[in-house]
C-alpha cells in the first residue's frame, strides 16, 4: 500500500478503482483526484463491509444513512455516464476481485485511522500486490493527519491547546491543504456494465435495498436527518446564515445552535475542506461572525487531532491514554447502567439526553461531556461501557472522537479535564437549559413543572409535584445516586490512582 497523491502517471493510464468508504460523494474528493492523476477513467465502487455490519442490531441508523447517501450518489453518477459498483462482502476478497474484473491496475483509496481499517487496507493491499495492482492512499478526512503537525521536537502532540496553534501555523504555511479537490468526471466515468443482481456479486443495478442488506427499514426524516450530499449541503447554507452565534448558542440543546453536520462529516457527504474554508472565510472576512467561526474552526481542528492521536496511540482503544487510569476500581453494577442507558436516573437533564440518543440516535454535544460525566463520576462506571453504548447508538459515531470524548470526560485521556473537576448535572442544567425547553420536549412527564422546578423535581414540595402531575417514583424515577456523595467517592477513587502514580 503505498501513499503518494501525487505520483506520475503511468503511460498506459487506463483505468483507476475509487474505493469509497467515509468520503459519499462527487465533489471536493481527494480519492478521484488522486486517481484521475494516474488514469485516464475511473470507476467507484462500495462495500457493505459484512466484518462491520454483521455484529450491527438490525434497526442500525448509519446503514440506512449510508445507504440513502450511495442511492445519491449512484444517481448523480448515471447521469454523468457511469454508475456506483456495490457489493456486500469482505473487502479483501471483493476489492481484489473487482480490479481484475475491470482490469485496472490502481484501486485510490481515502486514509483512514482506526486499527482494525488499517489491517483491513494491509490485507487488500497484499491481494492487489499478488496480481501486479497497487493500493493507493490518500489524504481526505483530515486537514492535517498523521504526522503532519508535531511538536518542535517532531513527537505528536498530547495536549490541545498547542496543537491547535501548531495546526493554525501549518495552514498560514500551507493553505492548500484546505484547497477544493475538483475533478472533471463527464466522459471520464466507466458506463454500466453488465452484472448480476446477487447482493453477493458486484453490480451496478441500483444500492441493495436495507431488506437485501439484512436490515429494517428506517425513515431518516423520523430522525431529523436528510442524507447524502443535498443534505450536507442544505444543513451548510443554514449553519452559514448563524455561524456568528455558533459560540454562544452551541452550548444550549434547547436552541438551534449546532451546525448538525457530524453525521455528514463522518460519512463524508461533507468534505472537512469544504468546512474548514467556510470557516477561514467567517473569520477573516466577517467581523461579525468571526469569534463564532473561530470558535467552530476549533471544533474541527479537535477532530483532526482526535484523529492524530488514534493513529500515534492506538492503545487507546481499549485503554487509557494515561495509563495510571486503568488502575481505577470501577463500580460493577448493571443496574445502574441500565437506568443511565435507559434515562431512569432521576436527573432530568441526564433523562433527556439519554431519550435523545435513544429515540434519535444523536445526541447534543454539552449533554455528551455532561452524561459522560454523569456515568463515571457519579456512578462510578467505567468509561468504556459509555464508550460502547455511544458506538452502538450514535449515528454520527467516529471512533477516535467518540473515545476522546469519553477519555476526556473520564479524566484519563489526553488534555483530559482533572479529575476533581465532577459536572453537576442539576446546575448544568440550570445554566443550559435554564427553561426547561430541551427536557419538557424529551421528557413531556415533566412539562407542566415549572422552569425552576424541573430541573431537580425530588427537590419541590409534595403539593407542587401533584399539581404538576408529578409522582416521584411512578411518572417519574427518584435519584438513584446523591450527587454530592457520588461526587466525594470519586475523589477518593481517583485519589487512590493519583497516589500511587506518585509513590
Amino acid at each position: 500500500m503505498t501513499d503518494h497523491p501525487h505520483s506520475t502517471p503511468s503511460p498506459d493510464a487506463g483505468l483507476a478503482l475509487v474505493w469509497l468508504r467515509r468520503d459519499l460523494r462527487l465533489d471536493d474528493h481527494a480519492a478521484l483526484t488522486t486517481a484521475l492523476k494516474h488514469a485516464d477513467r475511473v470507476a467507484l465502487c462500495f462495500v457493505f463491509d459484512r466484518s462491520i455490519l454483521d455484529p450491527l442490531p438490525r434497526t442500525d441508523r448509519r446503514i440506512a444513512f449510508i445507504r440513502e447517501s450511495l442511492v445519491e450518489l449512484d444517481h448523480r453518477l448515471r447521469q454523468l455516464g457511469g454508475a456506483l459498483w456495490v457489493t456486500h462482502g469482505e473487502p479483501a476478497e471483493a476489492i481484489p476481485a473487482l480490479a481484475q474484473r475491470l482490469g485496472t491496475r490502481v484501486v485510490v483509496a481515502a486514509h483512514d485511522y482506526e486499527p482494525a481499517a488499517i489491517a483491513r487496507d494491509r490485507k487488500v493491499a497484499e491481494r492487489l500486490a499478488a496480481s501486479g495492482r497497487e493500493l493507493i492512499t490518500c489524504k481526505d478526512h483530515a486537514v492535517f493527519d498523521r504526522s503532519e503537525v508535531l511538536t518542535l521536537d517532531g513527537r505528536p502532540f498530547s495536549v490541545f491547546s498547542p496543537y491547535k496553534r501548531a495546526w493554525l501555523r501549518a495552514l498560514e504555511a500551507t493553505p492548500s491543504a484546505v484547497a477544493r479537490h475538483d475533478a472533471v468526471l463527464a466522459g471520464r466515468l466507466l458506463a454500466p456494465q453488465p452484472g448480476t443482481d446477487e447482493p453477493t456479486a458486484w453490480h451496478q443495478t441500483g444500492v441493495p435495498t436495507l431488506d437485501t442488506l439484512g436490515f429494517a427499514p428506517v425513515q431518516m426524516a423520523d430522525v431529523g436527518i436528510v442524507p447524502g450530499s443535498s443534505g450536507a449541503e442544505k444543513l451548510l447554507s443554514d449553519f452559514s446564515s448563524r455561524i456568528g452565534r455558533y459560540g454562544e448558542t452551541r452550548d444550549f440543546p434547547g436552541v438551534k445552535g449546532p451546525s448538525y453536520l457530524s453525521v455528514h462529516m463522518r460519512f463524508g457527504t461533507l468534505s472537512v475542506r469544504h468546512a474548514a474554508r467556510l470557516a477561514r472565510h467567517a473569520v477573516e472576512s466577517d467581523p461579525a461572525a468571526r469569534a463564532g467561526a473561530d470558535t467552530w474552526l476549533s471544533e474541527l481542528i479537535w477532530r483532526d487531532f482526535y484523529f492524530q492521536i488514534l493513529w500515534h496511540h492506538p492503545r487507546v482503544v481499549e485503554r487509557a491514554f494515561r495509563a495510571e487510569y486503568d488502575t481505577i476500581r470501577w463500580t460493577d453494577d448493571q443496574t445502574l447502567f441500565a437506568a443511565w442507558c435507559e434515562g431512569r436516573t432521576g436527573y432530568p437533564l441526564i433523562d433527556a439526553a439519554m431519550a435523545q440518543i435513544n429515540r434519535t440516535g444523536y445526541m447534543h454535544n454539552r449533554l455528551r461531556m455532561v452524561v459522560a460525566s454523569f456515568l463515571t463520576k457519579d456512578l462510578g462506571l467505567d468509561w468504556r461501557w459509555g464508550e460502547r453504548y455511544f458506538a452502538e447508538h450514535l449515528i454520527d459515531f467516529d471512533l477516535s472522537a467518540n473515545n476522546g470524548g469519553w477519555q476526556w470526560a473520564s479524566s484519563s485521556g489526553c488534555d483530559a479535564q482533572p479529575y476533581f473537576r465532577i459536572f453537576n448535572p442539576v446546575t448544568q442544567s440550570q445554566r443550559f437549559d435554564p427553561e426547561g425547553r430541551f427536557i419538557r420536549r424529551y421528557l413531556p412527564q415533566l412539562a407542566n413543572l415549572s422552569n425552576k422546578d424541573i430541573h431537580a423535581p425530588w427537590l419541590s414540595p409534595a403539593m407542587v409535584l401533584a399539581g404538576a402531575g408529578v409522582t416521584l417514583g411512578s411518572t417519574y424515577p427518584r435519584p438513584i445516586v446523591e450527587h454530592d456523595q457520588a461526587r466525594q467517592a470519586t475523589l477518593a477513587r481517583y485519589a487512590v490512582v493519583k497516589s500511587k502514580a506518585v509513590g
